[in-house]
């Protein structure tokens, strides 16, 4: 059985993304791990930044499961500060912890992203396919998701449907 983690991204961690989040998760079987509950430095070329909870986290995520879904919202046309700093982390992998950098090879990863308009943004999910590539990880795809007001309106949930379709 496929074990799938969803990190959300988030600087609201219960706002629209959220919501979409657990949307995807009445359709599917998967752990939640939201960004904001641990201590994520930048990037340090020094690696200055080991004592944070990167580390310990990556490491349970390489060794605990099969598929990862990264969530977030649109910020001014890319990923959340947030989740872009998760994955410029993701270069102590192939640095000074090349064991979990390993274990990421062969997992899955896909994404969605959530914004206040039905128009996706020009090759938002690239570097999230190109960070998969260059892991040696399987993309497995991408949904965009919008909400206009505070309801996820219901064409959205059918997409969101259709995304957790294409996962089982």
């Amino acid at each position: 059985m496929t074990k799938t983690v969803i990190l959300l991204g988030s600087s609201r961690s219960k706002g629209n993304t959220y919501k979409i989040v657990q949307q995807l998760m009445t359709r599917l079987d998967a752990d939640l791990i939201d960004l904001n509950e641990y201590t994520i430095s930048p990037y340090d070329y020094e690696s200055k930044n080991r004592g944070d909870d990167f580390l310990p986290l990556i490491k349970r995520i390489a060794d605990d499961y099969d598929r990862l879904i990264v969530a977030t919202p649109v910020y001014w046309y890319t990923m959340s500060a947030t989740l872009k700093i998760f994955f410029d982390r993701l270069s102590d992998c192939i640095r000074i912890e090349k064991e979990t950098g390993r274990k990421l090879r062969g997992k899955s990863l896909g994404a969605l992203c959530c914004g206040s308009e039905a128009m996706p943004t020009p090759a938002f999910f690239t570097p999230i396919k190109m960070s998969a590539d260059y892991l040696g990880m399987n993309y497995i795809g991408d949904v965009h998701t919008w909400i206009s007001d505070t309801d996820i309106e219901e064409d959205v949930k059918d997409i969101i449907n259709d995304f957790a379709s294409q996962l089982v």
